[in-house]
């Protein structure tokens, strides 16, 4: 199965790149929208690349790089009241919300700023760039990766 290549979202207010770097790998949780759970439940394979993007944040865009390092599994925040993710409705034995583990590639020296991709012509139809886009996990062509990694 080929390679695939997506470009996943986190407010570094929460979790950022550094500190993925710290921990080495995570789990990627928090996902609370059916189509993206969706893709990690379908479609998001082991050995997948990710652009890690910083959004809602001072210096919104792409900050590094990460692998996908297993396969899903069930969201632990969904059964945590105290947690802002708690899902009172999903239940434990057929959990609603799944997470992924990812590990860290590279934190890079500078974030690749939103207004940049949108500034790259071969950038032009990548789902971030495109208006009312919410999604925090969208696919990416190996072009558009690698052109973004080059950046």
């Amino acid at each position: 199965m080929a390679k695939r290549y997506w470009l996943m979202k986190s407010e570094p207010s929460e979790f950022g790149i550094n500190d993925l770097k710290r921990k080495g790998g995570s789990l990627w949780d928090g996902i609370r929208n059916y189509q993206v759970r969706n893709l990690i439940r379908d479609t998001i394979t082991v050995g997948d690349r990710a652009l890690f993007y910083h959004s809602s944040c001072k210096e919104v865009g792409v900050a590094g790089e990460m692998e996908i390092a297993g396969t899903p599994v069930p969201d632990p925040t969904q059964f945590d009241p105290k947690s802002h993710y708690y899902d009172p409705k999903s239940p434990k034995d057929s959990p609603r919300w799944l997470a992924i583990p990812v590990r860290h590639i590279a934190t890079w020296g500078r974030v690749v700023p939103l207004a940049e991709l949108r500034a790259t012509t071969a950038l032009k139809n990548m789902t971030i760039l495109k208006t009312g886009n919410r999604l925090s996990i969208t696919e990416v062509t190996k072009e558009e990766y690698e052109l973004i990694c080059k950046m």
